[in-house]
């Protein structure tokens, strides 16, 4: 598999579609080819980025250590990125990480800021939401701030928040 072969599944429609991701998933087979998919989370496409984020997403579910090489990429764009269909993805992403403590500071810091953050998109928001409490269940020094932020979000009475906060079985 080639980058070309690739794009082809990353392109056309518009951002309500997925294009061709889930045909693509099943093709990328080793380090080398998610290497490849991986570049275009650096493409100027919007549309692009949306689908290889939607794909990485998928595929490091079942292989995580495919992000390893990647990880100083993923935190630039942790930090850079502004399109929501982005952070949708990079949330969960960056969660799947081994971070040590200083990188681990940078992600939670962000990870809060979307999740507080009335003015970004719902999706964003309930993302953020779930990869804190996936970090925090790695390192359970960190429930009193994530209960902070519960609180915090079940006061603002959103409803695929609230939803979210229960299915994580916050009490």
């Amino acid at each position: 598999m080639d980058k070309e072969d690739i794009r082809k599944y990353l392109e056309g429609g518009d951002l309500r579609t997925i294009g061709g991701v889930n045909f693509l998933v099943p093709l990328i087979r080793d380090q080398k080819d998610f290497d490849l998919l991986f570049h275009y989370l650096r493409f100027k496409d919007r549309h692009i980025v949306m689908r290889a984020a939607d794909a990485v997403e998928k595929i490091t579910l079942r292989h995580p250590e495919y992000l390893e090489s990647h990880k100083g990429h993923l935190l630039g764009l942790l930090q850079s990125a502004e399109d929501k269909e982005l952070k949708w993805h990079l949330s969960l992403l960056v969660s799947r990480l081994p971070l040590n403590d200083h990188e681990l500071e940078i992600v939670l810091a962000k990870l809060k800021e979307w999740a507080s953050d009335p003015a970004e998109s719902r999706i964003v928001r309930v993302n953020a939401l779930q990869a804190l409490c996936d970090i925090k269940d790695q390192d359970p020094g960190l429930e009193k701030d994530f209960r902070t932020l519960i609180g915090k979000l079940q006061k603002e009475e959103i409803a695929s928040i609230n939803a979210r906060i229960r299915k994580l079985k916050i009490s």
